[in-house]
């Protein structure tokens, strides 16, 4: 009854928080003119505040403290560390701007420090590509990889309104079930504290008139190192009672398959266009949903969201049946598969998917080889 009682704790003192500080954050932004201006590659046509991340902070972070205040959470103050570090480099960018190569930096050290002080550190693939316990120095290169790509992933989702924190949502709540029936409630309320404070802030963000706003880079940072560490530590977590679902990196990669299918499907299009993989452009799976729905935000996250929880649920289905291996590239291909749907709807209706602004190109990249054509 009592971890009940913290659950529910959790969730309504984040929402709480959220909900009333977004107003006067926003006001604050009015003010100051902390907005985001639109422009040729914005989803969004009209000037709104970018501080929402400020809120998402602090009602995560208080939601944690309050709800957890019996427990012993000396083992959170790396997570609380990380998150503390993106939260002030992604508020640096949201007011004064901050170059990709500094926040890179800036995430790799923080990635390192939660991988080898937090040990947040990915031990054993549970037989992927047969592969079961990792050599100590790979398992480190490999966690940091993972908590710098998880990052970036979450980032670059963020780009209309609804789909990160609408994502968010699932993941965090899909985690804290699974280590709520584990036992793990340190973990657990983390999640559902992360879970109330973006269920307010997505009211505002998707619902908002006067009161709309954007998590921006620090909203964003903030939800990549979270979801980073909570991916990990679900796939070295072992229950009392061990199942197929916890350890499993198929399991983990279903929870958070939107935006890793999406990183990986833009970066791969970008280097078969011989350009940066972090250049930015309008080829992400959600510019293409907002295409096929005539602009409607609400329509394109709900259509992601839905089918990420729809892939969560046959992931449970499927474990058992045919085991952590199989399911992983089973979730691979069917991701890009998926996320390749509204390229060719649209290009079936002769539309100009991929947007080069310069440049009239249509290019098409499928999990192991790129086809370039020019139209």
């Amino acid at each position: 009854m009592i971890i009940q009682i913290n659950i529910f704790l959790s969730l309504a003192i984040s929402f709480s928080i959220v909900y009333f500080i977004v107003p006067k954050i926003i006001k604050v932004s009015n003010i100051k003119k902390l907005f985001d201006v639109p422009n040729h590659r914005s989803a969004a046509k009209h000037i709104v505040p970018t501080l929402g991340g400020i809120a998402i902070f602090a009602g995560f972070r208080l939601s944690q403290v309050i709800s957890l205040n019996s427990f012993d959470i000396d083992e959170l103050k790396y997570l609380s560390a990380g998150v503390l570090v993106m939260f002030l480099i992604g508020l640096k960018d949201d007011i004064i701007g901050v170059s990709a190569k500094a926040k890179l930096i800036v995430q790799l050290l923080m990635a390192f420090y939660l991988v080898i002080l937090g040990n947040y550190q990915i031990t054993n693939l549970h037989g992927i590509l047969g592969i079961h316990e990792i050599e100590y120095f790979s398992g480190i290169f490999l966690s940091v990889f993972v908590i710098v790509g998880i990052i970036n992933s979450l980032n670059l989702i963020d780009g209309i309104d609804g789909l990160s924190s609408g994502i968010g949502i699932v993941i965090s709540t899909v985690f804290g079930l699974l280590f709520l029936t584990a036992g793990d409630y340190i973990y657990a309320l983390t999640c559902f504290s992360l879970t109330g404070s973006l269920i307010a802030f997505f009211l505002y963000n998707v619902f908002g008139h006067a009161n709309k706003i954007f998590m921006g880079d620090t909203g964003s940072l903030i939800l990549g190192v979270i979801v980073a560490s909570i991916t990990i530590h679900f796939i070295e977590f072992t229950p009392i009672s061990s199942t197929s679902f916890y350890g499993s990196s198929a399991i983990a990669l279903s929870i958070i398959i939107v935006p890793v299918i999406d990183t990986l499907r833009v970066f791969m299009i970008r280097i078969s266009q011989k350009r940066s993989p972090f250049s930015p452009d309008m080829n992400h799976i959600h510019h293409n949903l907002l295409k096929l729905t005539g602009g409607h935000h609400l329509a394109a996250s709900s259509i992601i969201i839905a089918t990420n929880a729809m892939i969560i649920l046959l992931s449970f289905i499927l474990i058992e049946e045919i085991g952590n291996n199989m399911l992983f590239m089973l979730l691979l291909v069917v991701g890009f598969v998926l996320a390749s749907i509204p390229f060719y709807i649209l290009k079936w209706q002769g539309k100009n998917v991929m947007v080069e602004e310069k440049e009239n190109k249509s290019i098409f990249a499928l999990l192991l080889f790129t086809k370039k054509e020019k139209e």
